[in-house]
């Protein structure tokens, strides 16, 4: 009787002593991704942000990361920002290169993060989503990103970077969308662009200082989403359009281009937005857009069309005047009509 009284008293003895000791031995964190992460928190100076980051805890529980369910390596790292006045103050921490599984990595509304992008990423062979956005981030746009052959969401809107747009981000094979919107990029659309692996990524090169012609080479891909709008791009841009093409959206506003657009064919089915305005584009308004079915937003206000606004479709329906005013010689519903 006695020994089974010790028994019991034994067991419970060491059931107390595991509810009331840290449970060190079962934690999740690979050991060498805590000790990227740490020093990515120390790079970072420590901010308020990453208080979780406890070397004390489990770092699969810690905020703004998540662990994969098997390996429980780190696959997905965001630090971002919900309020504007964060005491995060630092450079993009070298040390995120040292974590070889990660396929997500994002910094994401903080205005005190500067200094280049990190050739530290380019070790990321896994990475599929990067995203730096509404930092201060300079420098220009690395062409070691190319180096990323899984990337399939490469966006880095919303920044200060400077520069021409490396040529060789063409050579993503998987990329499924390019945005470098916001930015003070230079120079021009590089002519590799047109061979991305087909269809192309949708494309946002908007808000930028871009020049030059848009290249010919751009018409043999056919993505769903291109907007060039708010650059100093010149000459023709008819290679965007086709009756063909999957076109959803097409933005080219507010800038040089000038070209016929009674010549222009569109694709009657998936079009749902065209933007025009501000340009020096001539010709007439052609019959074929009466036939988009789904046309949503349409401006082609401030540029140098003549004739007569086709009737039908949603021209008349969903447009008013301020879509068609400013135009050389432009009459017929909704603005006055022509002279006879």
């Amino acid at each position: 009787m006695r020994t089974v009284f010790n028994g019991a008293a034994i067991a419970l003895t060491f059931l107390s002593l595991l509810l009331l000791s840290p449970v060190t031995f079962s934690e999740k964190c690979n050991p060498q991704d805590k000790k990227v992460l740490l020093r990515i928190k120390q790079e970072l100076n420590n901010p308020y942000l990453l208080a979780s980051w406890d070397p004390e805890t489990d770092c699969c529980d810690w905020y703004c990361l998540k662990c994969d369910i098997i390996s429980h390596r780190i696959t997905y790292l965001m630090i971002q920002s919900s309020v504007p006045d964060t005491n995060l103050s630092a450079h993009i921490p070298p040390s995120v290169g040292d974590l070889p599984y990660l396929q997500y990595l994002e910094f994401h509304k903080l205005p005190r993060l500067t200094g280049p992008i990190q050739p530290t990423i380019a070790k990321l062979k896994n990475l599929k989503y990067l995203f730096i956005e509404y930092t201060n981030v300079s420098g220009p746009v690395p062409s070691f990103l190319s180096q990323l052959k899984n990337l399939q969401l490469l966006h880095l809107s919303t920044n200060n970077l400077t520069g021409s747009i490396p040529s060789s981000l063409s050579q993503l094979p998987n990329l499924e969308s390019l945005r470098l919107d916001r930015n003070k990029l230079t120079g021009s659309i590089p002519e590799s662009f047109g061979s991305f692996k087909k269809p192309g990524p949708n494309i946002d090169l908007s808000h930028n200082q871009l020049s030059g012609p848009i290249p010919a080479s751009l018409g043999q891909i056919d993505p769903d989403r291109i907007d060039l709008s708010r650059n100093k791009l010149e000459g023709d841009a008819s290679v965007l359009f086709g009756s063909k093409k999957k076109t959803q959206t097409l933005d080219v506003s507010r800038n040089l281009l000038s070209f016929d657009l009674s010549k222009v064919d569109f694709p009657e089915k998936t079009l749902i937005w065209l933007d025009l305005n501000h340009n020096k584009i001539y010709g007439k308004i052609p019959v074929a857009l009466t036939k988009v079915e789904n046309l949503q937003q349409f401006n082609v206000s401030y540029n140098r069309l003549s004739g007569q606004i086709p009737q039908g479709g949603e021209l008349q329906k969903r447009f008013d005047v301020y879509a068609f005013f400013q135009n050389k010689a432009l009459c017929g519903s909704p603005l006055p009509p022509c002279k006879k």
